[in-house]
């Protein structure tokens, strides 16, 4: 097996590690009422499953976010050239940042670390204390609505079915699973966005808030209702793990280049 070939293996693991992590906050919410995110949901795991597991979910998350930031820097998934491509790269390259931080995350868990605690919060809170970091921490707001725009836009228009196998997309369950979840994800984007808007202009980093802050924000019946688009959105991405369309990231190729400046 080359270098694409595995990377392309553990891509899928990761995948599936990102839909435990979204199935894990989803029970929580829905059985107990728990609100965590995905930093929580891995600590969960770890004290569940142990370092086993974790090193997994380390090592897939890792490799999805290395596949994330080729496909933002290589175009591997081919996206175009026009303005909506480049926001879909520009997208892909910030999830591989996120999910090689949730990798290091899972690693620091394996030796014993804590890395509880709300990561937008402490951004935020950094980020005032700039010479005009009230403008950056709207700035990022923004970002996050737009964010939670996009995902809005997916679920009503399905186009994220068009990554996976046609025989699998045209299954209705997996349909309206995606649907429900990016419609979930979206509605988080946007109440977290809400939340940053809110600290930038009040200057006060404990307005900010991530999706654990949105799960306990919201009241009954909605957050069981996120809760539920969530749970579907991490059972669609089982589904990608299995079944989604991966180019390969050209690894030998980089690798020989690299040799060949030597």
């Amino acid at each position: 097996m080359n270098a694409n070939a595995r990377l392309t293996t553990l891509t899928r693991i990761g995948f599936a590690a990102r839909g435990l992590l979204y199935i894990v906050i989803a029970v929580l919410v829905l059985r107990t009422g728990r609100a965590e995110d995905q930093s929580g949901a891995l600590e969960y795991l770890g004290q569940g499953g142990g370092q086993f597991l974790l090193g997994i979910i380390a090592a897939g998350l890792a490799a999805y976010g290395i596949w994330r930031l080729a496909d933002a820097c290589f175009n591997i998934e081919q996206h175009g050239s026009d303005r909506k491509g480049l926001l879909e790269r520009t997208g892909a390259g910030a999830s591989g940042i996120v999910h090689l931080f949730m990798s290091w995350q899972a690693i620091e868990l394996m030796r014993g670390s804590a890395v509880s605690g709300d990561g937008t919060q402490e951004g935020t809170q950094t980020a005032l204390q700039l010479p005009g970091g009230w403008a950056l921490v709207i700035i990022g707001a923004l970002v996050l609505l737009v964010v939670g725009v996009v995902q809005l836009v997916k679920a009503i228009k399905g186009s994220f079915l068009r990554y996976l196998e046609p025989s699998i997309a045209r299954q209705s369950w997996v349909q309206w699973s995606g649907r429900a979840g990016y419609a979930a994800r979206g509605l988080v984007f946007l109440i977290s966005g809400y939340f940053l808007m809110r600290a930038g202009m009040e200057g006060q980093a404990d307005e900010a808030g991530g999706m654990a802050r949105v799960l306990s924000w919201l009241s009954s019946p909605y957050d069981l209702v996120i809760g539920a688009g969530l749970l579907a959105f991490g059972l669609f991405t089982l589904v990608e793990a299995r079944y989604r369309m991966l180019h390969d990231v050209p690894v030998d190729k980089a690798i020989q280049g690299a040799a060949s400046w030597r």
